[in-house]
C-alpha cells in the first residue's frame, strides 16, 4: 500500500491489475480501504485500460466500479473491443466517453434489434452500422498494421468436419438437450473429441434410461482408443504426419478432462510423456512453471512435440512460436477467444506457414455455431475496419498448400473420416470446398 501513497503524493504512472482494482475501489471496502477506493476514483488524471474489453459486462463489478471514475480522460486499448454482441460494445464505448453513453446506447440497441432480425434485417443493419462508425470515429482510432502481414510467412485457416464412429454417434443422439445450457455445451463438446468423456458429465435422468451401465462400461473400455473418436482420430494421424516434416502442434481446448484424454492417448500410442514430448499448460499453474514450458516448446532443439493448452488460461500474451499448426477442439461462441488462440503461434518470432485447424464433428450443432460465431467476427470487421476495406479483403494470400491435410485426405486408409474440409479466404468469411 505504500505504492498507494507514494503515487498519490508524487502524481507518477499506477500499474494495477482488474482485479486488484476492483477490490480496492469497489463498494465493498471500508476502513483503511475506503480511503484507496477514494484516491483511485478521483485522484487519476488520465485512465488507461489495456485488454479494454475485459470490462465490457454492466453486470460485474469491475464494470461498475470503472464507471464511477471522475476523470473523462480515458484511453481503452483492445484488439478485438467487439466480443459477443452490441450490448457489450455498447458498455465498452460509455467507458471510452461517458458523455456519449445515452446516445451511444440508443444507437446500439437499434443495431441489437436488427441483427436478431437476421437476414431480412441485414441492409439495415449495415446502415446502422456505418452510421455507428460515423458517431465514433472521433474517437475511436483503428490501427491495422502490417507488420504481421509483412513480417511473417502466412496464416491458413480451415473447418476439418469429421465423420463421428458408430459408438460416437450413438452418444451424441442420445445426449438430453432439455439440460443446463452450460451442462449441454460441456457434454456435447466433450463427447464430440471422444465418447468417452461422457464419462466425464453428470448424467441426466432421461440419459440414464437411454444411455445404460452396459453402454458406459463400454465406454470406459474405449477411453485410450483414439480411433472411437472423430476429433481423436485426426489428433493422433496429424500429429504422427506432422512429426514426418518436423513441425510442433499447439492443441486448444477449452476443458481440462479433455486435454487429459489427449494426454493420456498420446502416451499410450507414441510412448510420449509429459513435461518431455507432451507439454501441457493450464490455469493453475504457477507462472515460473509456465514460463519454462513456454521456453521449451519454442525451443527448437527440445524433445516437444505437442503442447496441450486450456483456452482459458493460455488464449491471450504467450508466445507461442515454436508450433507452426494449430488444432482447436471446440467451438466457442466469442469469436475473439479462437483469434486470441491462433495468435499465441501467429506473431513476431514465427518463421513458418501457420496453419489453424477448427475440427468439428458432422451431425452436431458445432457448425451452426461457428456460422454465428463467423457473423460476430463479419460485424466486428464492418464496425472496427479501415476505410480502405477492399484493398484490405485481398491481402497476404497464403499460396502454398497444406501438404500435411491433403496427404492425410488422400490416404486410402484415413479418407473415410473426412466430411469436407473448408479454407477461408484470408480476411473474409467466404470458404472454399476442397472436399
Amino acid at each position: 500500500m505504500v505504492k498507494l501513497y507514494s503515487w498519490r503524493n508524487k502524481k507518477s504512472i499506477l500499474g494495477i491489475s482488474y482485479n486488484l482494482y476492483e477490490k480496492l475501489a469497489g463498494n465493498r471496502c471500508a476502513g483503511e480501504v475506503q480511503e484507496f477506493r477514494k484516491m483511485l476514483l478521483e485522484l487519476p488524471g488520465l485512465l488507461v485500460l489495456d485488454e479494454g474489453h475485459t470490462p465490457r459486462n454492466h453486470n460485474s463489478c469491475i464494470w461498475k466500479v470503472l464507471t464511477e471514475v471522475k476523470t473523462e480522460k480515458r484511453i481503452i486499448l483492445s484488439g478485438t473491443p467487439f466480443q459477443n454482441n452490441f450490448k457489450e460494445l455498447s458498455n465498452v464505448l460509455c467507458l471510452t466517453r461517458p458523455a456519449y453513453a445515452d446516445k451511444i446506447s440508443s444507437r446500439l440497441q437499434d443495431l441489437t434489434r436488427l441483427s436478431q432480425e437476421g437476414k431480412n434485417g441485414r441492409f439495415d443493419e449495415e446502415v446502422g452500422i456505418s452510421e455507428l462508425k460515423d458517431m465514433i470515429a472521433p474517437f475511436v482510432h483503428v490501427h491495422k498494421g502490417n507488420i504481421l502481414r509483412e513480417s511473417l510467412p502466412g496464416l491458413r485457416d480451415c473447418v476439418v468436419m469429421l465423420n463421428p464412429p458408430f459408438q460416437q454417434e450413438k452418444i451424441l443422439k442420445r445426449i438430453d438437450h432439455s439440460q443446463n445450457t452450460f451442462e449441454l455445451e460441456h457434454k456435447l463438446s466433450a463427447v464430440s473429441v471422444h465418447p468417452s468423456l461422457y464419462m466425464c458429465c453428470k448424467q441426466t435422468n432421461k440419459e440414464q434410461l437411454t444411455i445404460g451401465p452396459v453402454a458406459l462400461k463400454v465406454l470406459e473400455s474405449l477411453r485410450l482408443d483414439s480411433k472411437e473418436g472423430a476429433k481423436t482420430r485426426f489428433l493422433i494421424d496429424f500429429i504422427r504426419f506432422s512429426q514426418t516434416v518436423n513441425e510442433k502442434v499447439l492443441v486448444f481446448s477449452q476443458y481440462i478432462d479433455t486435454l487429459e484424454l489427449i494426454r493420456d492417448q498420446l502416451n499410450a500410442v507414441f510412448g510420449w510423456t509429459e513435461g518431455e514430448e507432451i507439454l501441457y499448460m493450464h490455469g493453475q499453474l504457477k507462472q515460473t512453471i509456465r514460463q519454462h514450458l513456454i521456453n521449451n516448446f519454442n525451443r527448437p532443439d527440445s524433445k516437444s512435440k505437442v503442447l496441450l493448452a486450456s483456452t482459458g488460461a493460455c488464449s491471450e500474451g504467450i508466445h507461442l512460436v515454436g508450433a507452426s499448426r494449430v488444432v482447436l477442439l471446440d467451438v466457442v461462441w466469442n469469436p475473439s477467444v479462437e483469434r486470441q488462440a491462433i495468435s499465441r503461434a501467429y506473431r513476431i518470432g514465427q518463421k513458418r506457414v501457420v496453419y489453424t485447424y477448427h475440427l468439428m464433428v458432422k451431425g452436431t450443432t458445432e457448425w451452426g455455431k461457428y456460422c454465428k460465431q463467423t457473423k460476430k467476427h463479419r460485424i466486428s470487421e464492418m464496425v472496427f475496419s479501415p476505410t480502405n476495406e477492399k484493398d484490405r479483403l485481398i491481402e497476404n494470400e497464403v499460396v502454398s498448400e497444406d501438404k500435411i491435410l491433403d496427404e492425410m485426405v488422400r490416404h486410402e486408409k484415413l479418407k473415410d473420416m473426412f466430411g469436407k474440409v473448408l479454407y477461408r479466404k484470408k480476411e473474409s468469411d467466404m470458404f472454399t470446398d476442397i472436399l
